[in-house]
């Protein structure tokens, strides 16, 4: 059964909040923010063992194919596929389904992401397995939740509290509601029932399951895999995709799908889990140095604590200050204090709209 296991890596994103290092040509996913490798090539090495390569796919934007082989050249470069235009994680699903469908109909296949950071791999390993194989025997649709150590307002949860099953220690639930990020008072209300689980958006089903839900719940993007299958191994796929891209409606997989279904599997993910979502996030993965500071590349301070400094190839240095985001990347000075890091994305907007940026982002 194993050799009917497949999986979809969605490398699609901007990473605008790592702005000035991570920009449209070269975002998040290709960089080697945390480890030695791109964030892509890392995702597609925590399958070893599990999914060979020819078995994985990397869905990514169409500009964005080159550098994607270049990041993960374990991986056969025709398995990196361009969407013409993004149109979110629900038609970049389906599209996942059809490249797996050509191959094995019956198959089942994981939808995992290029750009976060996660450890403990022998049971991310195992939790994907167990998975994989209920996904193959049962008709359900199965996302993975985190155990949260902290009343986050940055992701959203899963409430989860019926036992489905367990298999070789990993736990199944079921999902009772999906909900988006909250505030800080119900993030602590979530966090102390224990019923909560961080959304890590990563999912498994079979092709048929997923299929059939898609037709009951979604059935512009079923009516485009059957559009699109016959055209998989043909030189005008990616003529057709484009064709289909350019009608479908920019929806999320949780919108279209996960919040409606009525046969929805939690998996409990007891591996250690980050989506490195903005600057402040490296202090999860590297320790501060003799100033109190975590410092990527060379910078000196005096009387300073707290700072996220990134700074490879230029001498940054710090005076009588605390708790700033300090990054000096590609010709590009950025200064802000740690708790707005998430508004650089802001930023980015700002520049976009303002004009005489565009080499920069």
């Amino acid at each position: 059964m194993t050799e009917s296991m497949y999986a979809v890596i969605l490398a699609g994103g901007k990473g605008e909040r790592f702005w000035p290092l991570s920009t449209s040509a070269c975002p998040k996913q290709l960089l080697s923010l945390v480890g030695d490798k791109p964030l892509l090539a890392q995702a597609v090495d925590r399958l070893d063992g599990l999914i060979p390569p020819e078995r994985v796919y990397v869905i990514t934007n169409e500009d964005l194919v080159e550098p994607s082989q270049a990041a993960a050249p374990q991986l056969p470069p025709e398995n990196i596929i361009g969407e013409p235009m993004g149109r979110d994680t629900a038609a970049a699903a389906a599209l996942g389904a059809v490249l797996v469908k050509a191959h094995d109909p019956k198959a089942s296949f994981c939808i995992l992401t290029a750009d976060h950071v996660i450890g403990d791999l022998d049971d991310y390993r195992a939790t994907l397995r167990e998975s994989l194989l209920l996904a193959q025997e049962e008709d359900v649709l199965i996302t993975i939740g985190i155990q949260p150590n902290e009343a986050s307002t940055g992701y959203g949860y899963i409430e989860a509290t019926t036992a489905h099953t367990e298999r070789k220690g990993v736990e199944f639930l079921k999902a009772s509601r999906f909900v988006e990020k909250p505030d800080r008072e119900t993030a602590r209300r979530y966090l102390a029932s224990g019923s909560f689980f961080w959304n890590a958006g990563m999912f498994i089903w079979s092709v048929p399951t997923l299929e059939k839900a898609l037709r009951q719940h979604r059935p512009v993007l079923a009516d485009m895999m059957d559009r699109l299958l016959p055209e998989v191994k043909t030189p005008e796929f990616l003529i057709e995709l484009a064709r289909e891209y350019e009608s479908l409606e920019k929806i999320s997989i949780d919108y279209a799908l996960m919040e409606k279904a009525d046969n929805i599997l939690m998996v409990r993910g007891a591996f250690q889990w980050d989506d490195v979502g903005s600057w402040p996030a490296l202090e999860n993965h590297f320790e501060r140095n003799a100033d109190g500071n975590i410092a990527i590349g060379d910078c000196q301070a005096v009387e300073t604590d707290g700072n996220i400094v990134y700074s490879k190839d230029h001498l940054t240095a710090l005076i009588g200050v605390k708790d700033l985001v300090v990054v000096q990347a590609k010709g590009v000075t950025l200064i802000c204090p740690r708790d707005r890091a998430q508004d650089v994305k802001k930023l980015v907007e700002k520049l976009k709209s303002t004009g005489g940026y565009d080499d920069l982002l």
